[in-house]
């Protein structure tokens, strides 16, 4: 009886070894994970955030924060940044922050209509070579921002470039022989001084759009060219016969079915156009005067030409949250994020 007693109490304490085993085993299997996650992301993010509240320079990068020359600042590198007292020529936060939603923004109002009218377009029945046409508006995604903004800065150039060659020959079309020599990346005058208050928008600005807009289209059809698949034949066979007409079946039909793809890949677009540093340093480099800096351009600057390892830093986390808001805001408003049953 003694020893029936004690296997059946025995029993229990196993059953909880076992229970509690399995449950820490998936973070277990977590652990390498997190161990390499802590390295390469947490330990940089948090290290950031202190160096953030410091005058962190190229004097401090031996000993880092044990750096006798190191002092804490509190939050002056914040507030020069906001206040815009920074050692730094032609910079106001305010300004380049508007800039640089400005940009995000009409690069996606661009890029979301044209996509979606190509991919119509392309989707027509009866045409010719369309796995051919989609095949060719491919390559602009697969190609790296870098090489894009190479090609572009050669075409845009005052002297030799082929958009100035182009406006040549438009012109001598009509009659006339002038010689265009646009300073597209170097001209500070901006076309319409009233289209940004608050800065000025140059002739950059518009070869950026041009040349943005031959890399972004591309994706937002796809995505389109995905969504029109997915659309049944019958709806549009239906509409026909109740005598709707094209634009009320694009409208109606088209439009309504496909915005579940769109807005996410619209969210995607905005996101990596207000973040697009290949495509902005390699091209304009912020220039002329920085009026066509975004942030993430002059957080890159305050580390490789002004060494302000401090102030970029907190730059950086000013970034962090401008996004974040951003996200929240567009996540709200989109619902990009909820399944259709919380929808």
């Amino acid at each position: 009886m003694a020893t029936t007693s004690m296997k059946m109490t025995s029993m229990p304490k196993r059953g909880k070894q076992g229970f509690t085993r399995r449950a820490l085993l998936p973070y277990m299997y977590l652990v390498p994970a997190f161990a390499v996650m802590a390295v390469i992301t947490f330990y940089p993010l948090i290290f950031q955030v202190i160096i953030s509240f410091t005058d962190f320079q190229t004097k401090d990068l031996l000993k880092q924060l044990a750096s006798p020359n190191l002092h804490q600042i509190g939050l002056k590198n914040y507030i020069d940044i906001i206040t815009g007292g920074l050692p730094v020529q032609n910079f106001e936060f305010f300004r380049v922050l508007t800039y640089n939603f400005w940009w995000a923004i009409t690069n996606v109002a661009v890029h979301v209509p044209a996509g979606i009218l190509i991919a119509v377009a392309l989707n027509t029945q009866g045409l010719w070579f369309k796995r051919i046409y989609r095949a060719i508006y491919v390559l602009p995604v697969v190609v790296p921002p870098l090489v894009v903004a190479t090609v572009w800065r050669n075409i845009f150039n005052e002297q030799y470039g082929a958009m100035n060659q182009f406006l040549t020959w438009v012109v001598h079309l009509f009659g006339s022989t002038q010689v265009i020599h646009l300073r597209w990346l170097e001209e500070y005058t901006p076309p319409i001084p009233w289209l940004l208050p608050n800065g000025p928008l140059p002739l950059a600005y518009y070869a950026m759009m041009i040349a943005n807009f031959w890399l972004g289209w591309p994706f937002m059809t796809l995505v389109a060219t995905g969504a029109l698949q997915s659309i049944p034949k019958d709806l549009y066979e239906a509409a026909s016969i109740d005598g709707a007409s094209s634009p009320q079946q694009f409208w109606n039909i088209t439009v309504p079915l496909i915005r579940p793809a769109m807005v996410p890949a619209a969210i995607y677009g905005f996101t990596l156009s207000f973040n697009l540093f290949n495509f902005v340093y390699f091209m304009t480099g912020g220039g002329p005067a920085r009026s066509t800096e975004i942030l993430v351009t002059f957080a890159y600057d305050l580390v490789r030409n002004l060494r302000l390892y401090g102030v970029a830093a907190a730059f950086a986390v000013i970034v962090f949250f401008v996004a974040l808001v951003v996200f929240l805001i567009t996540n709200r408003i989109t619902r990009a994020t909820e399944s259709y049953a919380e929808a």
